[in-house]
């Protein structure tokens, strides 16, 4: 049997891969891939997957997964941002296409409480393939990417008391007195919640973060989803609840972020299998059979969900554009109306005909679902030919709610609040730049969370706390942590993320700079040739070499990231190796400025032996060395003299070549 499984998996996962890799070239979302993988695989397929129903307890845990990164996602403050378009817009989406669909229903001859089920069904959108597609076209933060989002948020919420609401519809009258119990166990398990949010798991969480170990880290976070889940079933409510339940309480913590990237893997592992699973369900001879009506329901369906999705933005005052776009982008039905329709089906609310004519028309949905998003704009141009009002068209704008405060654009992300972090903030805060700060110690973000620092929690190698901190809005990343291998990949993950990032980062080790730069850093500053440029500066301001020449090859050498000082073979000797073999002499290089005292003046009307005790050696004007110059050698502004004397001459005359004042001859 292992072997069967084994199998089953490298099927596949290989079908998949193959499938997703020409849903990609033709952009169109994985999710789409995995359900057509599970119709080629399946046993109404091709029948080439022998353990059925070992994928789908895969999927089972894929759908815990998948509710677990939504609690994790969700926060009531994000919510509040969106408050309006969430409640208002939610409600009226939600509703008006139950009622809607369920009265429509019933006109075809479905019982009050299946055409009600329907119309539960249909309300639900896809979350994954519409903030998939928002975000690939950056069009998350657009007024209909934010109505889109509440909506979303909404839909997510709703599907809690959905699965409430299904034992009743499927019990009628007789399970109505039973939903009381149900409802006070509920009571109790999200009082409970409600403590161990507040204070058991952060407290927890912290100390476990504390030892900055990360597979410890995430077998808590493991514990915690898991347990909350087990919890919420022994109380008689689902596990997908349980799992939601417990992704909420992590992200109220200071935690969620560095939990979301640690879980991401096997939430796309296990949520891919709960998709494929899904394709599996099809009966493509059921299908082949029927194709007309599942073809008509299909279209009407998307058409009545385009109304009541874009309703919600028109009540809200946005424009017509914007509810055209928030209708297209909502049209599809969404995954979570599989696990529904799979409780309902169980629950003998429904039987398999209409299990499978409602499993066709979702998947259906979601194949042209975006294709129907990117075609928004077009018949947004086409409606707006319409002679329509032309308040419709520009909309009232009565709510606002899409200015979100902590929308960050051209902001500076940190990586690492040691010394080198604390000193990159405070001058950022003086050039009024916005900064997001990103730190793996518990304790400091507790406490400078506390003094106003605008500082999280989390692993910044992992996408979602760099998504959190909006990496592909971001300008600039300085990454100053001190691990090399943790370098790399927080270095790799957002150049991925965002191209178009201006990457500086710190290293220890010169042999890391090559690396770094090839996974695209753009700067990197390794701290022992900083150290030495930082000396070289000192040195040479010591022997008065003018400061501009001294910027100008500090400047070079770090353009050239720092290759003269990783290339050791330049041995060539130059005149200031004389100072070695003359004691007490100083010899350094003086730009004469315009309008000083040696300006127009010969060597001989200086008398600088006699004056100063110091000789030029060579003049440097332009390309051409004057060597050995005689006393005739009239000076010129710009000139570079090589002088050698002792220390207080050669400081005086220093003066003189940028004082402005004439001297008696």
């Amino acid at each position: 049997m292992e072997t069967h499984l084994l199998t089953d998996i490298i099927i596949i996962c290989g079908l998949a891969l193959g499938v997703t890799y020409l849903c990609n070239r033709f952009y169109i979302p994985a999710i789409v891939g995995f359900l057509f993988t599970g119709m080629i695989s399946g046993p109404h397929g091709l029948g080439l997957i022998n353990q059925v129903h070992v994928v789908e307890q895969f999927a089972e845990v894929g759908v815990v997964c998948l509710l677990f990164t939504i609690g994790l996602e969700f926060s009531l403050e994000n919510l509040l941002q969106i408050r309006t378009i969430a409640l208002v817009g939610g409600t009226v989406q939600v509703l008006a296409t139950t009622f809607t669909c369920a009265w429509i229903g019933t006109g075809f001859g479905l019982e009050y409480n299946q055409a009600l089920f329907f119309g539960l069904l249909v309300s639900l959108s896809s979350t994954a393939i519409v903030l998939q597609i928002l975000q690939r076209n950056g069009d998350i933060y657009s007024p209909h990417g934010r109505m889109s989002l509440g909506i979303l948020i909404f839909q997510d919420i709703a599907i809690i008391p959905m699965t409430l609401v299904i034992p009743m519809l499927a019990g009628g009258s007789e399970n109505a007195t039973s939903m009381m119990p149900l409802a006070i166990k509920a009571s109790v398990v999200f009082v409970i919640v409600f403590v161990a949010a507040k204070w058991f798991v952060p407290n927890a969480l912290y100390q476990v973060a504390k030892l900055k170990d990360r597979e410890l880290f995430f077998l808590g976070v493991v514990f915690i989803g898991l347990g909350i889940a087990w919890i919420t079933s022994e109380a008689g409510l689902s596990l997908a609840l349980g799992a939601f339940l417990a992704g909420l309480i992590i992200s109220e913590s200071d935690y969620g972020h560095r939990a979301l990237g640690s879980i991401i893997p096997f939430r796309d592992l296990f949520t891919s299998f709960f998709f494929v699973s899904i394709g599996m369900l099809l009966n493509l001879k059921y299908f082949a059979s029927h194709p007309v009506s599942i073809l008509m329901a299909g279209v009407g369906l998307l058409a009545i969900k385009f109304i009541t999705s874009g309703i919600p933005a028109i009540l809200l005052g946005f424009p017509l554009k914007t509810a055209i776009l928030t209708g297209t982008a909502l049209c599809g039905i969404g995954e979570f109306a599989f696990v529904l329709l799979a409780t309902g089906f169980k629950l003998k609310l429904v039987d398999s005909e209409f299990y499978q004519t409602v499993l066709g028309i979702s998947i259906l949905t979601m194949i042209v679902a975006p294709f129907l998003i990117s075609s928004g704009a077009k018949i947004s141009e086409y409606v707006y030919k319409l002679p329509l009002p032309v308040k419709l068209k520009t909309g009232l704008r009565k709510y606002d709610d899409t200015n979100d405060g902590d929308i960050l654009f051209n902001h500076l992300i940190i990586v690492g609040y040691g010394l080198n972090g604390r000193h990159l903030f405070q001058a950022s805060k003086l050039a009024h730049i916005p900064v997001r700060i990103i730190e793996m110690n518990p304790e400091t973000v507790r406490k400078e969370r506390a003094n106003g620092v605008p500082i999280f929690y989390g692993d910044a190698a992992h996408e979602a706390v760099l998504e959190h901190a909006r990496v592909k809005e971001a300008r600039a990343m300085a990454v100053v942590i001190s691990d090399p291998a943790a370098t790399r990949r927080v270095v790799e993950t957002a150049k991925r993320l965002n191209p178009s990032l201006y990457v500086v980062s710190r290293t220890r080790y010169i042999t890391e700079m090559d690396p770094l730069y090839e996974l695209g850093a753009d700067v990197v500053i390794p701290e022992d040739y900083e150290a030495s440029v930082e000396a070289l500066n000192h040195v040479l301001n010591r022997y008065l070499v003018p400061r501009e020449d001294i910027e100008k090859f500090i400047s070079q050498i770090r353009s050239d990231h720092y290759g003269l000082l990783r290339n050791l073979t330049h041995t060539e000797q130059t005149v200031c190796d004389l100072e070695l073999h003359i004691p007490g002499t100083d010899i350094t290089t003086l730009r004469v400025h315009k309008g000083s005292a040696l300006e127009n003046k010969s060597l001989a009307q200086l008398q600088l032996r006699k004056e100063y005790g110091a000789t030029v050696l060579a003049i440097r004007r332009g390309p051409n060395i004057i060597g050995n110059p005689d006393g005739d050698e009239v000076i010129m502004a710009e000139d570079s003299l090589i002088v050698m004397g002792n220390s207080n001459g050669v400081i005086s005359l220093a003066e003189m070549a940028k004082e402005s004042k004439l001297i008696q001859s």
